[in-house]
């Protein structure tokens, strides 16, 4: 089944950006720029490219940490 064009460049533009995304954390983390770039791309290419779907999960992610904080205080529960 064909995918979507416009499903098609999103998922590539999450992939390039979770690539620096995981490029930057590594290179602190790890301390060797070149290092780090291998690092950045075997994880993207394992996770995002042999299981495209799981591109969607940091999304979901993110906007839970921004819109979820509210919903979160309503229910008091990391207040005692």
């Amino acid at each position: 089944m064909a995918m979507d064009p416009l499903i098609q460049n999103i998922e590539i533009v999450l992939s390039l950006f979770y690539l620096v995304w995981i490029y930057g954390w590594a290179k602190k983390n790890l301390g060797s720029p070149k290092l780090a770039i291998l690092f950045a791309v075997i994880v993207v290419y394992l996770t995002f490219f042999q299981f495209p779907q799981l591109i969607w999960i940091p999304v979901l992610i993110f906007i839970f940490a921004v819109f979820g904080k509210g919903f979160f205080e309503k229910f008091n529960i990391y207040k005692k």
